[in-house]
């Protein structure tokens, strides 16, 4: 049981009044941060992705569905893949949810992973899901994207990830990147976010920020591999050594 203090009715709002004005400072800063985030530099895509869809090829202009945004969510799940990733799969629990309000305001937003499709839908049906998830199998748009890498570049500690150049072990790694299509067409990344930069995204996690225990990731990964599972597991929590963050 956490050890706080018990004090007066007075006491306690005096306390959380005081604390109040640093959730303020975190709002704003948030919003600022977010604000620079928007005047950023943009990158113009050059290549003509096709990726593997439910309906057919696809480039990554029709991912945009008739809208100008789109966001990309980059699901660990390399071909034949025998795990599968509890961090990606308890963030994307969160994404029909929130894609009911998005596309409704000018963003698209798509699930790519690098598995062919074949493999990727089985896995969908059995969690429930509903949004778009393709597969960019065929194309080189994973490692362009920094988000898979080739033995070449693993073997040779030639892997970068998160604006990071170190040697890595992981073909795939998780990640969101944002998009903007203009009205002649062209495309450009305008942002990317890697390994916790996915944090905002869960929003399981800033419920658990509300409570007494916080996230409790006390070990042994010290992350939430210590308590995440595939939300159809709970009742048998299996153990798992598999490191499907970085």
């Amino acid at each position: 049981m956490p050890n706080n203090k018990t004090v007066s009715r007075e006491d306690w709002f005096q306390a959380h009044k005081a604390h109040l004005a640093r959730e303020k400072e975190l709002t704003r800063f948030r919003d600022r941060i977010a604000a620079e985030r928007r005047q950023l530099p943009w990158l113009k895509i050059r290549k003509d992705y096709v990726f593997e869809t439910e309906q057919g090829p696809k480039k990554l202009a029709d991912l945009f569905a008739g809208k100008s945004q789109l966001i990309v969510y980059h699901f660990m799940f390399g071909p034949g893949a025998d795990y599968r990733c509890e961090g990606c799969s308890f963030l994307a629990d969160h994404i029909d949810g929130a894609n009911q309000h998005l596309r409704h305001h000018d963003v698209s937003l798509v699930v790519v992973a690098r598995a062919p499709l074949a493999e990727l839908l089985p896995y969908k049906q059995r969690m429930g899901w509903k949004f778009d998830w393709v597969s960019s199998y065929a194309s080189d748009f994973n490692f362009d994207m920094q988000v898979s890498f080739t033995d070449k570049q693993i073997a040779a500690g030639d892997t970068t990830y998160n604006f990071d150049q170190r040697a890595r072990k992981s073909k795939d790694l998780p990640g969101a990147s944002v998009f903007y299509r203009d009205e002649a067409g062209d495309i450009f990344l305008t942002f990317m976010t890697r390994a916790r930069g996915g944090d905002p995204l869960i929003g399981a996690y800033h419920y658990l920020d509300m409570t007494p225990k916080g996230r409790n990731e006390t070990g042994p990964y010290h992350g939430l591999m210590d308590w995440v599972r595939l939300h159809d597991e709970y009742q048998d929590r299996p153990e798992t050594g598999h490191e499907c963050c970085d």
